[in-house]
């Protein structure tokens, strides 16, 4: 016992530290969830929530019977899961094409241009695309008139939400989520590949055996976390991407909560509707977790 109070004493520089850090999230991250129990209550600001009346599943039942749940959900998991196929493994191929480029001012030119993207804000990259794709004034409908036919206009087309919004996802976070792969192949050791080059193996030989193995850990994490927020898709550019002619595939359920609960002031029913996604969240994450610690080394816990 002595042992363990000598070694915390001598730790409470450290803990210290960490103390803000752990205030800031039991602030932040738990006291709110304190306001969960307003999807189950029918929640009045009047009477607040401890003397709001109990309503048990009733919002639950009425977003599940509600007509617009399977389109909220096919939105949602759709765009979710397109965004997994194609923002999930480019990163990857973009780390190991960075990796086999020589090291020097190309190089180090052609990272930064493309992690900067990744700093332009939801709203000016929402303008942005408004302005390219726009069939009469952008650089699209411009193109599209040289080749001698009309241009659609993507930003009202229903079907073309879902690539819009993923690609131009792609283009501006490509660069910067590549950064953690090819942080994990700089750990690589040199000798592996003085190794391989003795042996006679081609550069290809070497992105196979060597580098694809060395990241596929960490790309087994980075896995994890994505399918653990499968319907997470994010609300600031959904909802700046939306209008009335696309709404069939846009509306998904973080802009359904938006709705429900700050402009239609419908507190309960949007509490439920975010509380049911978020446990779906985290049943996703721990049974994809479970399976990945069965299967391989790789968990989060």
């Amino acid at each position: 016992m002595s042992k363990t109070l000598a070694e915390v004493k001598k730790c409470i520089p450290l803990y210290a530290l960490l103390l803000p850090a752990i205030v800031l999230v039991i602030c932040f991250a738990y006291v709110p969830m304190y306001g969960v129990i307003i999807a189950f209550k029918d929640y009045s600001p009047a009477r607040g929530i401890m003397d709001s009346a109990w309503a048990g599943l009733k919002h639950f039942n009425r977003f599940f019977n509600s007509f617009q749940f399977g389109t909220i959900m096919r939105n949602t998991l759709g765009i979710s899961f397109y965004s997994l196929a194609v923002g999930f493994p480019l990163p990857i191929i973009f780390a190991l094409f960075i990796n086999q480029m020589k090291a020097g001012l190309f190089k180090r030119f052609f990272q930064t241009v493309t992690y900067m993207p990744h700093f332009i804000s939801t709203v000016v990259m929402v303008g942005l695309l408004i302005l390219l794709l726009s069939p009469s004034s952008g650089i699209f409908g411009s193109i599209c008139r040289a080749l001698g036919f009309a241009a659609p206009n993507l930003m009202a087309n229903a079907g073309a939400f879902s690539s819009v919004y993923v690609w131009s996802d792609v283009w501006q976070h490509l660069g910067w989520d590549s950064i953690i792969y090819i942080a994990a192949l700089a750990s690589v050791d040199p000798t592996l590949y003085e190794a391989a080059t003795i042996d006679g193996a081609s550069r290809w030989h070497k992105l196979i055996h060597i580098d694809f193995p060395m990241i596929l850990p960490t790309a087994g994490i980075l896995l994890i976390m994505r399918l653990g927020s499968v319907l997470g898709v994010g609300f600031e550019k959904v909802y700046l991407m939306q209008n009335t002619l696309n709404l069939d595939t846009s509306e998904v359920i973080a802009t359904y909560v938006y709705k429900m609960g700050l402009l239609s002031s419908q507190y309960s029913f949007s509490a439920a509707v975010g509380l049911f996604n978020t446990l779906v969240n985290f049943v996703l994450l721990v049974i994809v977790n479970r399976v990945s610690s069965k299967i391989s080394d790789n968990a989060l816990f």
